[in-house]
């Protein structure tokens, strides 16, 4: 009997390694992928309320590198007279490819940034490019030419680095260096921030930035969502506190609006604003 244990047991070591490599490299096996977060001014970085560092920081390295899927990243400037504002993004982690989260803090709406990532193209032998923007149906030039407004998709680029620059009256011009990879979708998500300089310039301007009055008792349908439902911020910013989610479909009562922002009641009577680029009047 002792010897057919001594026989059996190096068996069962060996099948209970195989089986825990076995699971380790199915646990592994989407891979992993970089990001890099840049700020002004220096900045906390939490990725799904989880402290990553301090701006600038770069999960690069094979060791520090994110398991890919989907997450929350969450700018905090350590600036004391910023004190309340903060950017949050979805973002996703690609296998072996880097997501670059850049943002430059400011008061209120005139904060920007932009987050650059890459995903797998349908097309392998092509390189893509996808641009949108908040607010949306700003003007998008490469390479100092005119191409269209977002959200704008080019199904075919030149795998090198283009120039990119997003603008919209009474908002800063965003201007981004990319490199377009054969295989993948470069997707670019501009923030805008709010030129208040132009607008003081401009008796003209000041239409563009300032609140608008609205037709009384119109509604807003929340549309469809990258993550399937809307966020409803206290202020127009993106860096405004979150107070609550709609949901696509939904219908809302249309208190104001200014560029790129529908403030609305809720049905517990709340007021707050949402993204116009996912909603629409009615």
């Amino acid at each position: 009997m002792k010897k057919i244990l001594l026989f059996l047991l190096p068996i069962v070591l060996a099948i209970v390694v195989f089986l825990g490599f076995m699971f380790y490299l199915s646990k592994d096996s989407l891979g992993r992928g970089a990001v890099q977060v840049t700020s002004v001014p220096q900045s906390n970085v939490y990725l799904n309320g989880r402290l990553l560092g301090k701006t600038p920081l770069c999960e690069c390295d094979v060791k520090s590198m994110i398991p890919t899927g989907d997450y929350t990243i969450r700018l905090v400037p350590m600036d004391s007279s910023l004190s309340g504002q903060s950017f949050e993004q979805k973002i996703t982690i690609n296998k072996a490819v880097l997501t670059v989260v850049d943002q430059t803090f400011g008061q209120g709406a005139t904060s920007q940034g932009s987050v650059i990532s890459l995903s797998p193209n349908i097309d392998t032998k092509k390189a893509a490019l996808f641009v949108t923007s908040l607010p949306d149906s700003a003007d998008v030039t490469v390479d100092s030419n005119p191409s269209g407004q977002t959200p704008y998709k080019a199904a075919s680029v030149t795998e090198s680095d283009h120039d990119v620059i997003i603008s919209k009256p009474g908002y800063k011009e965003k201007h981004i260096r990319i490199h377009a990879v054969v295989g993948y979708t470069l997707s670019v998500i501009a923030f805008l921030g709010v030129d208040l300089q132009a607008a003081n310039a401009s008796p003209a301007a000041q239409p563009n930035i300032s609140v608008t009055p609205t037709v009384t008792q119109q509604k807003v349908v929340i549309l469809d969502t990258p993550t399937g439902f809307l966020r409803v911020r206290k202020d127009a910013s993106i860096s405004s506190l979150e107070i609550a989610q709609v949901k696509p479909q939904e219908e809302y009562m249309l208190k104001d609006e200014q560029p790129g922002w529908f403030e609305i009641t809720l049905k517990d009577g709340t007021v707050g604003w949402i993204s116009s680029q996912y909603a629409k009047k009615e």
